[in-house]
């Protein structure tokens, strides 16, 4: 009765009534810095060298020039501009069935509901619970605790409690806000775990296309060394030609027959790596032998400025999201410094019956609050409080660093590209050039005035700047690739590059999800 008299008292007194509505209205305050996105950096290139108007491509893929686009918009399956309904094929298995790709969706949901949890601290709590329990007293040592006297008795209590822990400085929030920047991180992750995935798809099939071309030129040139040894030892037994250039052709025949094994290795590797990436075993799975020819280049290739770039790059993106989550850690650090309030009330009733448990006489109810401030913890509060402004310091510097990494992986490419095109324009002219040089030393020894020796080295020539025009046309292939995942691929887990990205409020600075 006393402790219910109390509860009474407290409960009518209009300063605590006015301390909790105080406290409410305080909860739109938010302890720590408010987040601002990055500025965008200003560069308008990637690099002091002028990008070429246009590069030179094969005739056959029905275009002779290959353009740079500025805006041109990357297509969600950009891999299609290669031209290959094997690779296509490919990328949708690896993208059903690859682990990590399945893996980085299970981390992203993980992350979306911990955040939705987050939101729960916010609401009140409400519990309800029932406990019956059947009981003996001492009645020869204790009063009765019962109004009947009796020692044997049931006991029914059933009781609702509500507790509240007002967000008076933000605190809450901040946490909310920390979890929901997590989430974001495990977005663009997954985002970034698909770029990869489907580039590296792309490239181990430029790279096993490029290897079948490098064994079948490479057999064809053994072959070749072949004769050219039959013809020196020949030559040799005739005594037209010392020992030594016998030996010599020999060594270079086991030299490039040496290259063979390595090649084959290559060739094995990648497609293991093809079956690995689209979710199946090597012992039961096998998949398309990829040829140069069935690869075409685009002839437009996109070009975003240094600006737009950092919202296309799911790894900046990443990098972005993980600062705000440390810039709202820092608000939750700083609010646990300051008062704790908590608020909590309870209705219930008790009774020897089920039935009698709300009548009027076994009912009972109680509000309560509280304030708590830490007064001593030996600095324990303050220094993770520094701790969480390192760490801010720490993911500002990592976001720079990121996207340092992203205009050079930019640069590079578009680098490389510019060198591919000279490289694969040179070999073929070196192959036709080796071509003519064959078709000439044939015509010569068709009239007679040759042996067979210069049709064999032309041969072995024209094989050769084949084999260098191979390795060429397969880099180039792969820049172009790389140059789509440099950009950031054209976006998967979103709708676009800039789909769900945290809205900011002109008026406070601070990020929400966008509506």
């Amino acid at each position: 009765m006393k402790m219910r008299a109390m509860n009474a008292r407290v409960a009518a007194r209009p300063d605590l009534r006015l301390t909790v509505l105080a406290a409410l209205l305080l909860a739109a305050c938010a302890s720590g810095p408010d987040f601002h996105r990055p500025a965008p950096p200003g560069d308008s290139a990637y690099g002091p060298l002028a990008l070429p108007e246009q590069m030179p491509l094969q005739p056959s893929a029905g275009q002779t020039v290959q353009r740079f686009v500025p805006g041109l918009p990357v297509e969600r399956q950009w891999w299609q501009v290669l031209g290959s309904p094997e690779l296509d094929a490919l990328i949708s298995q690896a993208i059903k069935a690859n682990p990590d790709l399945e893996a980085a969706q299970a981390s992203l949901r993980a992350a979306q509901e911990t955040e939705l949890a987050q939101r729960g601290a916010l609401l009140p709590s409400a519990q309800v619970s029932y406990a019956p329990s059947r009981q003996k007293n001492p009645i020869g040592s204790l009063a009765p605790t019962l109004a009947s006297g009796e020692p044997i008795f049931n006991l029914h209590t059933l009781q609702v409690s509500v507790g509240y822990v007002p967000d008076v400085f933000g605190g809450t929030r901040r946490s909310i806000e920390q979890a929901a920047a997590l989430a974001e991180v495990q977005k663009e992750l997954a985002e970034a775990s698909y770029l990869t995935l489907v580039a590296n798809v792309a490239l181990a099939a430029i790279g096993s296309a490029g290897v079948n071309e490098q064994i079948s030129v490479t057999e064809k040139l053994i072959a070749v060394q072949r004769e050219q040894r039959e013809l020196l030892s020949r030559q040799h037994e005739l005594g037209a030609i010392a020992e030594a250039d016998v030996l010599a052709q020999e060594a270079a025949l086991a030299q490039l027959e040496a290259s063979l094994p390595a090649l084959r290795q290559q060739r094995d590797q990648q497609q293991h790596l093809l079956i690995a990436l689209s979710g199946a075993t090597p012992a039961g799975a096998a998949v398309a032998d990829f040829r140069l020819d069935g690869f075409v280049l685009p002839a437009q290739l996109p070009l975003v400025l240094p600006a737009q770039l950092v919202d296309r790059r799911p790894d900046v993106r990443a990098a972005e999201a993980q600062l705000h989550a440390a810039s709202a850690g820092l608000g939750v650090a700083a609010s646990n410094r300051l008062p704790q309030f908590n608020l909590s009330a309870s209705y219930g009733g008790t009774s020897t019956r089920p039935g009698d448990l709300f009548a009027a006489a076994n009912t009972f109810w109680s509000l309560a609050g509280s304030v708590a401030q830490t007064v001593f913890d030996g600095g324990a509060l303050r220094h993770r409080e520094r701790a969480a402004d390192a760490a801010l310091t720490a993911a500002a510097a990592q976001y720079r660093s990121t996207v340092l990494t992203a205009f050079r992986n930019v640069a590079d490419t578009l680098s490389a590209l510019g060198h591919d095109a000279d490289a694969v324009q040179s070999g073929e002219r070196a192959e036709r050039a080796a071509a003519e040089s064959f078709g000439v030393a044939e015509r010569t020894q068709a009239l007679g005035a040759s042996g067979s020796a210069p049709v064999l080295l032309a041969q072995q020539a024209l094989l050769q700047s084949r084999l260098s025009l191979v390795q060429a046309r397969a880099g180039r292939l792969a820049d172009t690739v790389a140059l789509f995942q440099a950009l950031g691929g054209g976006g998967w887990a979103t709708d676009g590059p800039n789909a769900d990205r945290r809205a900011t409020d002109p008026a406070s600075g601070t990020t929400a999800p966008a509506p």
